[in-house]
């Protein structure tokens, strides 16, 4: 039987499994995946406002508005008023949302040791360079119209 794995099947299926363990850790915090995302986004962009989010996030507004309803409940969010624009809030992180974010890189920390068991430094070094090309060169792909040829080749 020959080895079907390709390389996009290879890092969607080590990208999930990583989420997986990371929720396992997570778990008895009891915030969804999708609060811990808000949580690691807006940790690097507080003060956006709710549409900048929901774009980086690439969630719909309302979704996003939901999330952001239950994590201000909990009192990890917080919504101010934007200083001349009284139709956008601004979006931070709260005192109590900071100890979590801490316990969320420990746990990231962790899950990366854990699926690079067995690499040496430089291999985890140079697997972060391919990926970061790899994501580079994608995002310049992305920019670039399909043109009908390259379609057919596919």
């Amino acid at each position: 039987m020959t080895d079907t794995l390709t390389l996009g099947f290879a890092l969607h299926d080590s990208a999930r499994l990583m989420r997986k363990r990371f929720e396992q850790r997570a778990r008895h915090l009891g915030l969804t995946r999708s609060q811990w995302q808000v949580v690691a986004m807006l940790s690097k962009h507080e003060g956006i406002h709710q549409k900048g989010l929901a774009d980086l996030l690439e969630l719909e507004s309302i979704t996003l508005v939901r999330l952001l309803d239950k994590m201000a409940e909990r009192g990890l969010v917080e919504r101010r008023r934007h200083p001349t624009d009284r139709r956008l809030s601004l979006l931070f992180l709260t005192e109590q949302a900071h100890p979590l974010l801490e316990l969320m890189r420990e746990m990231g920390k962790a899950t990366r040791l854990e699926a690079t068991e067995g690499f040496s430094e430089e291999e985890r070094e140079l697997l972060l360079q391919m990926m970061r090309r790899m994501r580079s060169n994608l995002i310049e792909a992305c920019n670039l119209p399909i043109d009908e040829e390259s379609r057919r080749h596919d």
